[in-house]
């Protein structure tokens, strides 16, 4: 991976860790935090949508894609939370 992709990689994951922060009611863990959760959330996202055979192509399918395992992962942090 080249330094264009890996900034790409790491903008999609903040934009996606924002977004999922927002749509789990505050659930973020600031800036670098959520930067963290966007990178982890993609991986996890491409693992679930591969699962369930689901392509996201493009910038705007990745953003989504990384958001929904953001959003995943933001679930899940809230349960082993409680527990």
């Amino acid at each position: 991976m080249d330094i264009t992709g890996l900034l790409i990689f790491l903008a999609i994951g903040a934009v996606a860790g924002w977004l999922a922060g927002t749509f789990m009611k505050g659930r973020g863990f600031g800036l670098l935090g959520n930067i963290v959760v966007g990178i982890i959330g993609a991986v996890l996202g491409g693992f679930v949508f591969g699962l369930l055979g689901i392509s996201a192509g493009g910038l705007i399918g990745s953003i989504v894609m990384a958001t929904v395992g953001a959003a995943l992962l933001l679930f899940i942090i809230g349960i082993l939370k409680k527990a």
